[in-house]
């Protein structure tokens, strides 16, 4: 009986219990754009339940029936009470523009962004993803304040400058250290054609979680000699706690030239060389060749009719204007991209996953240029128990690019355009692509075109580059202690390439081999990297924050290389070098270095106001001499949260005031391997005996560039965090930079590679954050970031470096355009002008003007580096609409088009067609133009000169997105938790004064550290819409 009333009670206990509850479930969202928030924290007000949203935002949980109020909060975002009137609830949370408690990737760690006294910039997965670009750094640009990025041309894979507060070398490296996970990954180029290639296009754009760009020496000191050009954390993303889920993604659309090139067509080609045989004639006359000018008219104008002739294909269709062709539409192909993502992700308490795929099929803008890359990633976190932790993150990605020429080559596509509009695309007289076989001979054709035909390379040639790549690390992590943990790192970038080529018969014209050529390249290069550092966080007594990392690292990259060549080959149906009867060349060689470091970072905050952070590197390099194989770079902040003090707590509208300070020491250890090393070449052989030569002279005392940096400004919020600025001052002092040095003929050697410059940078940096308008249903806010460096060359042992027109000297930027003064025509005779500008007997410059090229003295006419770079952002959101558009720009700086001797050259290099300013050419005495009397193979004005420099400053609309995110309502019945769909442009429209195919450029088989803002036939920028899909399950 007594079992049967407690059975009672219980059971009654149990239905008050029951009933005293309520379930309650939902959804968490991104209030900007409606899309779901995985892993927010949703707590009830007052007690301690609380639970996760998983897939889709969704939660459910229990609650007390007293209970009212939810408090829901996510990284990133404004916490957000909630009153519970429903059992089913929508909470829509508002992004932080302030961001002051986001989490900010650092080196061995990561810190609060209120906590930080350096200079960190941070791009996150929403500005990066679906962006139809074929590597992460077009993505970056005009996204974060003080970084330069540049995209050498529009051909697929190429190389892209980066530069981080100016660039810090003359002849060592300029790029910044990039680190993957922890990681510091290859970034070599391994192109054999002269034209750079971007290893980091292996990387999958949309697995980035985070780019952190460390600009300050406090905050890249901890990676030491490599940290002087800035470092870039990539951040991979990974599982998180909640519900498993899948995603989808694909975008399909076209990509065009951003701009055009306008060149005369056929008539005006005709009289434009009529005109030039005119001007010939007059010149055969003054130089003696002819006593009578209607005698050298005469024979002028035959001549040029004759080559007429022979560009028409041997007819007379040039004088009725038959044929006009457009060549440059002709270098272009129809390009389509798409892309398919597919990830997997989820975690439980113990284990946390993100597995991912993508495929990428791009055609280039130019012909025969395409990309395809497969990529895979494979991400897990387990907590073995509650002190050990183990993990992985490993990916691996399939790249094959089909190459073209690089810019100075005939081959390229873009010197079609050099060829005369008389000729046809297909030669009349064969059925075939001009130039393809002569009529006569049935060979291929050398004198017609006027050049070799670059459209013959299409389907004649093959130039393929294929990339295996392996990175990844594997990592375990124990708690000591309490607030001390120890983390071993393991990781390794494994990148295998080949390069394989052929060119067919009809390329003899441009190879030189009449019966087809071909080479095989391979490159093997394992980079291996040990991380093993202690981690240290404890808070005491409440005002005292204390964060500490001591560790080592190893680094050693080795590589391997061979390659082999050969020519006439049966047919062209055999493509590969064991056909070819003669193998012209084989070569191999391997190359290693290596790294050993030790390193500190203490983190120290008082009352949550003073903050002081100091690190330290000591590394060796097997780079550097004997002498100075290790080396200590140290740095140093401090930070003053005033918002904190008693005197602006109170204040209604400072949110946030921090000042900042920073000096620290970063190296460049980013040249050759065996630098400092005595080398000797096994190729002194002769009358076939084997024998050596000394190649390079040894200095033992050879070490890293140094650079000084220093960091001065503040971050306020104000207005309830409606708006955010940051500025920074900073400078950077880099001495010792590596140059060869001349040296007494006595030793044997002309130079020596030692440690005797100096260079500057200095400059400041604005980012603005705003919140323009932010109601229930529309939200608007604007980003601007603006940075403006000056660049100095102070100390190059009294030399002038460069071969072309850009050089490096004392007390000028680097890469100046260094050349003669153009002045135009000379209006009586219509010769080119120069200013003399040399130094006359009282001191004064002469600035008057002489036709002798080489008595006007060199002076700098220009400048490739900008003054100042920009973006400015600003996003509209209404309801589930997001409109976002990103405008990017450079300002102050020129560009030397080097192609403008032959396209632009007063007839004086021949039948090249003319850029169609010159028909603005002198013609009679009274004549003022800036442009020369068109002189048949005279030269007149050809030689460089300011004549082509031209300004590159402009302003481009980067990125435009227009979203919709479909209501939970419609998708929820198809078991998708979300799904948005959006189109995006990447360089829609580009505002410039510049003339030719693009601003941003830098043509590639010359860029270098001094060789900036260069034009050769350089491709032009790719403009690219596409329309795509994600997909949530």
């Amino acid at each position: 009986m007594r079992t049967k009333i407690l059975f009672f009670f219980m059971a009654l206990i149990s239905f008050q219990f029951a009933f005293s509850q309520k379930e309650v479930s939902g959804k968490v969202i991104d209030a900007k754009d409606g899309s779901p928030i995985v892993g927010a924290t949703i707590q009830v007000v007052g007690a301690k339940t609380t639970t996760i949203s998983g897939a889709g935002g969704y939660f459910t949980m229990k609650m007390d029936n007293k209970s009212q109020k939810l408090m829901v909060s996510f990284i990133g975002y404004d916490n957000q009470e909630v009153e519970v009137t429903d059992q089913s609830i929508v909470i829509s949370l508002v992004q932080n523009v302030t961001n002051l408690n986001e989490v900010v990737v650092v080196g061995y760690g990561t810190k609060l962004r209120k906590d930080i006294t350096g200079s960190v910039a941070k791009v996150g997965a929403k500005e990066l993803n679906n962006t139809p670009v074929t590597s992460f750094e077009s993505a970056m640009q005009g996204r974060a304040s003080g970084v330069y990025v540049q995209q050498l041309n529009g051909k697929l894979g190429q190389g892209i400058s980066v530069r981080i507060r100016g660039a810090s070398s003359v002849s060592a490296g300029n790029d910044p250290l990039y680190v993957v996970d922890g990681i510091p990954v290859i970034t070599s180029d391994l192109s054999s054609n002269g034209a750079a290639t971007n290893p980091l296009s292996d990387i999958n754009i949309n697995d980035i979680e985070s780019i952190e760009i460390l600009k300050d020496a406090s905050a890249a000191a901890i990676y030491g000699s490599r940290a002087s050009n800035g470092v870039v954390l990539i951040t991979t993303k990974k599982g998180k706690l909640g519900t498993s889920k899948v995603e989808f993604g694909y975008f399909t659309g076209l990509q065009k030239p951003t701009g055009h090139r306008e060149f005369l067509d056929s008539k005006q080609y005709v009289d434009y060389f009529t005109q030039a045989a005119y001007g010939a004639a007059k010149q055969d006359v003054i130089y003696g060749y002819y006593t009578n000018l209607d005698d050298a008219i005469a024979d002028e104008l035959d001549y040029v009719n004759s080559r007429f002739k022979r560009y028409s294909a041997d007819n007379n269709d040039w004088k009725k204007g038959k044929v006009n062709t457009n060549w440059e539409d002709q270098a272009f192909q129809r390009a389509p991209i798409s892309q398919y993502d597919i990830n997997f992700s989820g975690g439980t308490e113990r284990t946390k996953f993100y597995a991912s795929g993508q495929y990428l099929d791009q055609k280039g803008i130019l012909v025969r240029n395409s990309l395809k890359r497969y990529s895979a990633r494979l991400n897990l976190d387990h907590m073995v128990n509650d002190w050990l932790s183990i993990g992985m993150n490993m990916s691996f990605a399939r790249t094959l690019n089909d190459r073209i020429s690089n810019d100075n080559a005939f081959a390229t596509p873009l010197q079609v355009v050099a060829l005369s509009p008389i000729t046809p695309i297909i030669d009349p007289r064969t059925g075939l692509l001009s130039g393809e076989l002569d009529p006569l001979t049935g060979n291929p054709n050398t004198n017609y075109p006027l050049y070799y035909n670059p459209l013959i390379s299409v389907d004649n040639s093959v130039y393929n580059t294929l990339v295996n790549r392996t990175l990844g690390n594997v990592y375990a992590q124990v708690k000591l202690v309490k607030g001390l943990s120890f983390r071993s790192e393991l990781g390794m970038d494994q990148l295998n390439q080949t390069e394989d080529a052929y060119y067919g018969r009809l390329t003899a014209r441009n190879t030189g081999v009449p019966n087809g050529s071909g080479f095989y390249t391979s490159d093997q290069l394992l980079n291996i990297n040990t991380n093993n550092f202690f981690q240290y966080n404890m808070t005491f007594k409440e005002k005292h924050d204390l964060d500490m990392v001591l560790g080592s690292s190893f680094q050693k990259q080795t590589s391997a290389n061979s390659e082999a060549d050969g020519e006439n080959f049966p047919s062209d149906a055999y493509k590969k070098l064991a056909s070819a009867a003669s193998k012209t060349n084989a070569l191999s060689s391997s190359t290693a270095f290596s790294f050993l470091s030790y390193f500190l970072r203490a983190n120290y905050k008082f009352d949550g106001k003073y903050l002081l952070a100091l690190s330290g590197r000591y590394d060796g390099s097997s780079r550097f001499g004997a002498n100075n194989r290790y080396g200590f770079f140290p740095a140093g902040s401090v930070g003053w949260v005033m918002s904190e003090e008693k005197f602006l707590q109170d204040s209604r509208w400072i949110n946030f005031l921090k000042l900042k300070a920073s000096y620290g020491l970063t190296g460049n250890a980013e040249i050759p391997n065996f630098a400092s090393r005595g080398l000797y070449s096994g190729n002194g052989g002769y009358g076939g005996i084997a024998g050596q030569r000394p190649d390079q002279i040894e200095n033992p005392d050879l070490k890293w560039e140094t650079t000084a940096g220093s960091d001065f400004g503040f971050e306020l919020s104000t207005f309830k965090n409606r708006i955010e600025l940051e500025f920074d001052y900073y400078t950077r002092n880099t001495r010792d930079l590596l140059l060869n040095v001349e040296i007494p003929g006595t030793s044997g050697f002309a130079t020596q590679f030692k440690n005797v410059g100096n260079l500057n940078n200095k400059g400041f940096e604005i980012t603005l954050n705003t919140v323009n308008i932010s109601s229930h249903d529309f939200r608007w806010t604007s980003s601007l970031n603006f940075s403006k460096n000056k660049n100095e060359v102070t100390n190059l042992n009294g030399q002038i470096l460069g071969t072309d027109v850009n050089k490096a000297i004392e007390g000028l930027p680097l890469g100046v355009f260094y050349t003669k003064e153009f002045a135009g025509a000379d209006p009586n005779n219509g010769d080119a002008l120069y200013y003399k500008n040399t130094l006359k007997s009282d001191g004064s410059i002469d600035r008057s003007t002489t036709n002798d090229y080489n008595a006007a003295a060199d002076v700098v006419v220009g400048d490739p580096n900008p003054d100042f770079i920009y973006g400015i952002g600003n996003t509209f959101s209404y309801k589930g609409i997001v409109l976002d558009i990103l405008l990017q720009g450079v300002g102050g700086n020129q560009i030397y088009n080097g192609g403008g001797q032959y396209m632009s050259s007063s007839g004086s290099n021949g039948f090249d067609n003319q850029t169609l300013d010159q028909l603005n050419a002198w013609k009679n005495p009274g004549d003022i133009t800036m442009i020369p009397e068109a002189r048949l193979f005279y030269p007149n004005g050809t030689d460089p000169s300011s004549r082509y420099i031209s300004d590159g400053s402009y302003m481009r609309v980067k990125a435009v997105t227009l979203s919709y995110t479909l209501p939970a309502s419609i998708i929820s019945r198809f078991k998708i938790s979300s799904a948005k769909i959006y189109a995006r442009a990447q360089n829609l429209f580009t505002f410039t004064k510049y003339e030719g195919w693009d601003p941003e450029v830098n043509s590639d088989y010359q860029a270098d550290n001094i060789n900036l803002g260069q034009d050769f036939y350089s491709a032009p920028q790719v403009k690219t819409i596409v329309f795509g899909i994600n997909l949530s399950f």
